[in-house]
């Protein structure tokens, strides 16, 4: 008894040992594929293609024949911002040089409160002693010569002309900036540093700009830090003396250009001042100005002005009240969070009696391009983002406009008929729907010929026997939706006229889809709207590089990612298949890359009624095929990399 529980113990701890064992083992595989993997994509992007990678635990062996002592410093540069510079074995070649060889000689100075660092590749005939003492002595008594890090290494040919007087002017440089990166070329010195303020950012300007010697090319870089505004304001004014920005702040450049684009855009002209600061009381600062600017645009004149996060919109004199409302619907709609506004509506100074205001109205319209405008009044922010995301389901979140403003004294019962006015309206293929405090009218185009029928039906539920209704509208043939639609056959060669040459894209080494692939899918979905349900497969494939599971699962997702795409269009998608057949159905040879870049693609296929003989032709299996080729690189992610040791990647 004894006995068998001793060798249950051992029994016990010997697997826990050879399980350890093992995750060690995979868990030092994971990480000598990620560390190569990794490195190999800096060193193709450096373009230093010629530098090989070994592992070997954390140990990263180098290897590798570089043209030139200055390359092989890029590459162990390249490296190090990969991987600690601990970890690295340098066992790369040099090749042999002739006369015709020179490498190209720079200097990378470094100067800062912790000491001196000078990086780079200089002549032998250069003394580098006292290179780094001169070095040393003009930065001061801050930095003592044996503090300063040395990472220069030298090359046995003569020094180039300019090289000497490019170094002289950076030693003198250097002793004007406690904070700086000094890049020294022999014809070329570059300089970024840190001024105090940016009175002496100017003055160090001119000053190194004076002293640069004839023939040198000087590029200069100083910022200063910015100051505190207090409070952030902005006022834009339009009227009848054109426009003006008598004052104006920003947190960012991007900010700053953003409004003196819009400002421009109403009639601003010659350079305003809009100095850039802290203290901002939101990051959407810009966002907000801009909206204040093109809110005075609508108005056609008027005032806007900004005061950290409180901002009031004056009206011309006489604008007319529905114009005022959709300026403020807009502006409201525009604004973060944040900003409280106040606006102002001056009346006209002629007025003898004050006219009433004029009754509440709610109107929606659809315009033939499928734009939507909703404007008016809404009883809250509740309601206008009730009726404002109601819409956006309808028709599409990016084809709908909210410029209605919040009013509390329209009727109890008004977002319901506002509602159901988006509803009706969504029955029409352009049109209007116009709520009052008496009636819900409908008017406009459809090519539903029952359409007038069902916006009846529609307004009887929703609004009850207490508000009465008017529908005017016209049934369009051309807009019916039945009428002249394409077959799935022409469905098919349309598809290759919108794609042609073109090719839906991945982001490297994943199903996301790349921006510039946006613009085939939005026709694409325009196109498959009208064809209907068709029955269609959306293939991925791959090159042969990389796992052959893995291949196949991610030329699924890219196919189910452009499914996504298009039932996000809006595109009824029920009938369509998304398959991945990675790298089993290749159209070229992979041992090329032009072959590796026909081979990652995407195709559509009809799907026939009845499958295909067995008799077929390969000709005939692969009619209706429209090839969209997706020239996303085949690189594995990190995770993936990390399963594909040994994998190419692109």
């Amino acid at each position: 008894m004894r006995l068998s529980s001793i060798a249950l113990t051992a029994g016990i701890f010997a697997a826990a040992g050879g399980l350890s064992y093992v995750s060690a083992h995979f868990s030092v595989g994971q990480i000598e594929s990620h560390t190569r993997t990794t490195l190999q994509q800096a060193f193709r992007t450096d373009g230093l293609d010629w530098a090989d990678i070994d592992t070997d635990g954390l140990q990263v062996h180098l290897f590798g024949t570089a043209p030139d002592e200055a390359t092989r410093f890029a590459a162990l540069s390249s490296a190090g911002r990969v991987v600690d510079t601990a970890r690295l074995i340098d066992q790369m070649l040099i090749a042999e040089s002739t006369a015709d060889d020179a490498p190209d000689f720079s200097l990378e100075i470094l100067r800062n409160e912790a000491g001196l660092s000078v990086i780079g590749l200089i002549p032998t005939e250069t003394d580098r002693e006292a290179l780094i003492g001169l070095l040393s002595g003009a930065a001061g008594d801050a930095v003592a010569e044996d503090a300063v890090t040395d990472l220069l290494e030298t090359a046995d040919f003569p020094a180039p002309p300019g090289w000497d007087t490019a170094l002289r002017y950076a030693r003198e440089a250097l002793r004007e900036l406690p904070r700086s990166q000094i890049s020294v070329t022999p014809d070329r010195v570059a300089i970024k540093a840190i001024a105090e303020s940016d009175e002496a950012r100017r003055a160090l300007e001119a000053e190194l700009t004076r002293a640069a010697p004839a023939g040198l090319q000087l590029a200069l870089d100083i910022t200063a830090p910015r100051p505190v505004i207090s409070p952030f304001v902005l006022r834009f004014v339009l009227d009848e003396n054109g426009a003006r920005l008598p004052a104006c702040s920003a947190d960012t450049i991007q900010a700053r250009d953003r409004i003196l684009r819009a400002a421009e855009a109403v009639g601003l002209q010659g350079e305003p001042d809009c100095p850039l600061g802290l203290g901002v009381p939101t990051a959407e600062w810009g966002d907000a100005a801009v909206a204040g600017v093109q809110a005075v645009a609508a108005l056609g004149g008027g005032s806007v002005s900004i005061s950290n996060a409180d901002i009031r919109l004056v009206a011309p004199q006489g604008t007319p009240r529905d114009k005022f409302d959709r300026a403020v619907g807009v502006l409201e709609s525009g604004l973060p969070k944040i900003f409280v506004l106040q606006t102002d509506l001056p009346e006209p100074p002629e007025a003898e009696t004050e006219a009433p205001a004029p009754a509440p109205d709610f109107v929606a319209t659809r315009s033939p391009e499928g734009v939507v405008q909703l404007r008016g009044r809404l009883a809250d922010m509740r309601a206008r983002q009730t009726v404002e995301s109601f819409a956006k389901a309808q028709f599409g979140s990016t084809s709908v406009h909210m410029a209605a403003r919040e009013d509390e004294t329209v009727p109890e019962d008004w977002s319901v008929r506002a509602l159901a006015a988006v509803e009706a309206l969504a029955m029409l293929s352009n049109g209007a729907a116009r709520v009052t405090a008496d009636t819900v009218t409908v008017s406009g185009r459809t090519g539903r010929p029952e359409a007038s029928t069902d916006i009846a039906a529609l307004l009887a539920d929703k609004l009850g026997d207490g508000t009465a209704f008017e529908i005017e509208v016209e049934y369009v043939e051309q807009l019916d939706p039945a009428r002249g639609l394409p077959t799935p056959e022409e469905c098919q060669g349309l598809i290759v006229e919108i794609i042609g040459d073109r090719k839906i894209t991945f982001e490297p080494g994943s199903a996301r889809l790349d921006a510039s692939a946006e613009d085939i899918l939005d026709e694409l979905a325009e196109l498959l709207k009208q064809c209907g349900d068709i029955p269609l497969e959306i293939a991925g494939h791959t090159d042969s590089q990389g796992r052959e599971e893995m291949n196949q699962e991610l030329s699924r997702d890219r196919a189910q990612s452009v499914r996504d795409g298009l039932r996000e269009r809006l595109v009824p998608v029920r009938a369509y298949t998304a398959v991945g057949y990675g790298e089993t159905r290749p159209i070229a040879d992979n041992d090329t890359e032009e072959g590796r870049e026909a081979n990652r693609r995407i195709e559509f296929t009809l799907i026939e009624a009845e499958a295909p003989s067995d008799e077929a032709t390969d000709a005939e299996q692969s009619e209706g095929v429209l090839d969209a080729e997706a020239s996303a690189d085949q690189n594995p992610t990190e995770d993936e990399s990390a399963a594909a040791e040994g994998a190419e990647d692109e």
